[in-house]
């Protein structure tokens, strides 16, 4: 399915540098900020307590807020999840000399008793008799499970990215595989560089979103190398340049479409999809924008500095009646 056809290819080779200039500009200042401000890392990561408390009405945030604070819980987090009833409260994780299960344990006492008040939908009595029966959820993560999701994480980014590098050197040769992952790596860096400057939340859904992007930007590329490929054989005239310059373009009317409605998709679960949706959704725009611009204008100019040419995917055609060179010896 096509919008448009675009019948003279765009000349995008021929900015390259520029695009490229942009890219590393951007690339760096992605590395600085990581460098320097570091991401802010949700409890999963550094341990913590997390409640899931349903009210008996719309809850007041800025109220709960105010009277944790107020306890003592300087670095609570307090949104809506699912509907304005039910709040999500995350706290970091407390240094204790004692037993640390009983600090968490009195630590959740503390914010019942500052929650009832103020509408949760929580029964005292109810609870000695039935600990269970109510429908307040509390999860304690400790700071060891922390650095092993932390850990986890990264091998799953490192084998996505070896996957993915391995995949493309198959399909289509190492030059390609080499462009495209070194492509992607800057998407993610510039994702993880967003998060670092404005210190967003880092969790365990941005870190899904990071992983699918890097699976998303990967579809791209191949799309349009995959047109790169057919264009070498039946272009035989053209250069590198305007071979990848009529792959790219030839490809514009479908990465709209399919591009424009992912987007469109997500933006829904940005604006709409309530504050624990709101940084995955935030993570997946970044990364959808950097991805169709790196998979055009980073991966092909690479793949083009790299080498790739007409005699990676063209076999040299013998002709007839030539003779079989044996040796080079006369």
């Amino acid at each position: 399915m096509e919008f448009f056809r675009i019948k003279k290819s765009i000349p995008f080779m021929r900015h390259a540098l520029v695009f490229n200039a942009i890219s590393f500009i951007t690339f760096l200042l992605a590395v600085l900020f990581l460098a320097t401000k570091g991401l802010h890392y949700s409890i999963e990561f550094t341990g913590g307590t997390v409640i899931e408390a349903p009210f008996k009405q719309a809850a007041d945030l800025e109220k709960i807020r105010t009277d944790l604070t107020q306890k003592g819980f300087l670095d609570v987090t307090v949104q809506n999840f699912g509907s304005a009833k039910d709040v999500l409260i995350r706290l970091p994780l407390r240094t204790s000399t004692g037993n640390q299960n009983e600090a968490m344990e009195k630590q959740k006492n503390t914010i019942i008793e500052t929650l009832i008040p103020l509408g949760l939908d929580y029964d005292l009595e109810l609870a000695k008799t039935d600990p269970k029966a109510n429908k307040l959820r509390v999860e304690f993560v400790g700071g060891q499970v922390g650095k092993e999701l932390a850990y986890d994480g990264s091998i799953a980014l490192l084998a996505v990215c070896i996957g993915i590098m391995a995949y493309l050197a198959i399909r289509f040769e190492w030059r390609f595989a080499v462009a495209t992952i070194i492509a992607n790596l800057h998407d993610v860096v510039i994702i993880l560089g967003f998060f670092a400057f404005f210190q967003w939340e880092f969790s365990l859904p941005v870190l899904a979103a990071v992983l699918a992007i890097l699976g998303y930007s990967v579809n791209e590329s191949v799309v349009v190398f995959d047109r790169a490929r057919e264009n070498f054989r039946k272009m035989r005239k053209a250069t590198t340049s305007e071979i990848l310059d009529a792959a790219i373009t030839g490809t514009i009317s479908r990465t709209i479409i399919t591009h424009g409605l992912t987007q469109l998709m997500v933006l829904a679960m940005l604006f709409v999809g309530g504050q624990s949706l709101h940084y995955f959704a935030l993570a997946l725009t970044i990364g959808i924008c950097f991805g169709i611009y790196s998979s055009v204008l980073v991966a092909c100019p690479i793949a083009k500095y790299l080498g790739v040419s007409r005699e990676d995917f063209v076999k040299p055609v013998k002709k007839e009646g030539e003779p079989e060179v044996i040796s080079a010896q006369p």
